[in-house]
């Protein structure tokens, strides 16, 4: 009796045994792809079922065009979004395809002798034209010359929700339909078509199209791509064609002339922006200024002869952001261009500076609606004091002299200050009897104290009337503040320097536009401004104003996932035409890759690629870019402090 339940218990654990290695046997190809349930109920898409829901549908390509150029038959699909294109290649046999030529010439003679039986002129010129074409590829099948092929293309499509599925539906086909290939949902087949779609090598609805061995190549995708204008500055050379790359940032192709450089650290971001600075400036005129971060630009100013402004807490420089400027806009009702100026926009733009102040490096959530329309109100009334309103002329002092026009022999008015907005806000609170305001009062005047002069204040550079001008014409503006505290300072001085930057140095180029200046804002660091809102906002608002007065604004940045993990920071890339991404690391590279859509190849380069080399996006085009500085720009453009001390040594001896 013993032996036989040791013998049923050795027989249980062989099948236990058994049954555990068949779930390993089990595991195919298709079961190790497959996601983690699909619901194929549905007659027109499918619903897959793992972590987050989405909806795929599949298509097929019904009709195409009589005559195609490569690489444009499916250029719209491949790169459209979300989707899987698969492409099902079938050679036909010479015999079965001359068998076929043959009986289409017959049919097609037999109907162009009725068309001329009929007194049809224009069909039967049609139909011999049709026969000379199919005689003309049975001959050339014939010699060797070419071949035809039976073809079916199949596409998916991806969506998080079912509106967005129609939309881009109804998108995709739009698209398409401006190259002459139509589509068509695979009704009903919306199962076999998106297995048809996986990597299993098996086409399970067979929609098929003949194409002869020219036609076949245009639909592969596997094309040079060429990033070149007809004017510019010889940025680098492509290493795929080595051919050198002209570029114009200013070129009537692109829809905005901004630029992002992402980059992790030493790949060569200071070095390309400092190469496309200095040839800018030679070659092209351009005036760049550069919001400098890391004290790396100023070598460049003084080479380029520049102007160099070093804002530090031992400094006497001082940058009022109450600074204001007139600028050009055309009149709604006449169309023509008059001054105005917009003292709506700049309160805004200086009540959210002085939000990102009270809110301090530790971003307070004290700071809320209460304490903004208390400073905005403040601010509002500070101009108002002096006299100034959307009237230009009520920036300059008034005069029995001159005429009130002529600005050439006025006085500008001095503007508000930190200092004289905080003796408004402690005037305010002592007068203030609503309790509701009452701790926001107390809260300004504690903590704006440390911004005020008067008080000693360790960040009272920002409280003055501004010590200097922005010289007109100068190739290139250093503004240094990387001499400031870099959690909180820093990212400030970015913030209210960039609002400073907009009236001094960018209005000024709507003023005259019959010169049509080109200029470009550098910001390097950007991502030192992502922690704080109101830096964040006006970044994406300059990024959408610069294009309508022809200024460039390139962001410089090593973090891209720090502007993937803020969507309020993705504006900045979406108003980017032009995106240079150099060497990445590993752990920001599938962000990239999400975002922008790279191949599998592309971000495998970016992991691997050498110092200077990246990927060159400019518009709709890619290429493989090399920049080389030379030998001369190597004495300004190098960061290497290692390779500087080589440098001096070799100049000393």
């Amino acid at each position: 009796m013993a032996k036989k339940q040791e013998e049923g218990k050795n027989l249980q654990q062989y099948n236990d045994y058994d049954n555990n290695t068949q779930i390993f046997k089990k595991q195919s190809i298709k079961e190790l792809i497959a996601p983690s349930g699909i619901d194929a109920s549905n007659i027109d898409h499918l619903e897959i079922i793992s972590n987050v829901k989405k909806y795929a549908r599949s298509f097929f390509v019904s009709t195409l065009p009589r005559m195609c150029t490569f690489p444009e038959l499916f250029r719209d699909m491949y790169f459209f979004g979300d989707i899987n294109t698969s492409i099902y290649i079938n050679p036909v046999q010479e015999a079965k395809s001359q068998s076929e030529l043959n009986r289409v010439i017959n049919e097609l003679e037999t109907e162009r002798i009725v068309a001329a039986d009929k007194g049809n002129i224009n069909r039967e010129s049609n139909l011999t034209q049709k026969r000379f074409e199919a005689e003309q590829l049975r001959d050339e099948i014939a010699a060797g010359f070419n071949k035809l092929y039976e073809a079916s293309v199949i596409s998916t499509i991806f969506a998080y929700s079912l509106d967005d599925l129609e939309r881009l539906t109804k998108l995709l086909s739009t698209e398409m339909s401006k190259s002459l290939v139509g589509i068509k949902t695979a009704w009903a087949m919306q199962e076999d078509a998106f297995k048809s779609n996986l990597p299993l090598m098996e086409d399970k609805i067979s929609k098929e199209h003949t194409f002869d061995r020219r036609s076949m190549s245009t639909v592969f995708p596997f094309t040079t791509s060429e990033v070149s204008h007809s004017t510019g500055i010889p940025l680098g050379f492509n290493k795929q064609t080595g051919t050198p790359i002209l570029f114009d940032n200013f070129h009537s192709s692109l829809t905005n002339y901004n630029m992002v450089i992402f980059a992790k650290s030493g790949a060569g971001k200071s070095v390309t922006m400092k190469t496309l600075i200095s040839r800018s400036s030679l070659l092209m005129g351009i005036e760049s200024l550069a919001l400098d971060a890391e004290g790396e630009y100023t070598i460049v100013a003084e080479s380029l002869g520049g102007i160099n402004v070093v804002l530090s807490p031992t400094s006497k420089t001082v940058i009022n952001l109450f600074d204001i400027e007139t600028e050009t806009a055309k009149d709604e009702i006449t169309g023509r261009e008059r001054l105005v100026l917009n003292i709506e926009n700049k309160v805004e733009d200086v009540t959210q500076s002085l939000l990102t102040m009270a809110r301090g490096s530790t971003r307070s959530k004290d700071v809320n609606e209460l304490t903004k329309q208390i400073i905005a109100e403040a601010v509002s009334e500070e101009y108002a004091s002096l006299g100034i309103t959307s009237d230009p002329n009520s920036l300059y002092e008034a005069t029995n002299t001159f005429n009130k026009n002529d600005k050439l022999y006025r006085d500008k008015k001095k503007m508000p200050t930190i200092g004289s907005w905080y003796k408004r806000i402690q005037k305010k609170a002592a007068e203030n009897t609503n309790d509701d305001y009452r701790f926001h009062y107390s809260y300004l005047i504690k903590v704006m104290k440390q911004y005020i002069r008067e008080y000693n204040g360790q960040m009272a550079y920002f409280d003055g009337q501004s010590t200097f001008e922005l010289l007109e014409g100068a190739p290139f503006i250093n503004l240094d503040i990387s001499q400031l505290e870099e959690k909180f300072a820093r990212p400030l001085a970015q913030q209210i320097l960039l609002t400073w930057i907009w009236e001094k140095f960018v209005k000024k180029n709507s003023e005259d536009r019959r010169r049509a200046r080109k200029k470009r804002v550098i910001v390097d660091e950007a991502w030192m401004l992502l922690p704080y809102p109101e830096a964040v906002d006006f970044l994406n608002t300059m990024a959408r104003r610069a294009r309508k007065r022809n200024v460039s604004l390139a962001v410089v940045s090593q973090r891209f996932q720090d502007f993937y993990e803020k969507p309020e920071a993705q504006a900045v890339l979406t108003s980017s035409d032009t995106k240079l991404f150099l060497a990445q690391d590993k752990s920001e590279i599938q962000y990239l890759k999400e975002v922008f859509k790279l191949s599998e190849g592309e971000a495998g380069f970016l992991i691997t690629c050498g110092k200077g080399e990246g990927l060159f996006k400019v518009g709709q085009e890619t290429a493989i870019l090399k920049i080389t500085p030379t030998q001369k720009e190597f004495e300004f453009v190098e960061t290497n402090l290692n390779k500087l001390v080589e440098n001096r040594s070799k100049t000393d001896y």
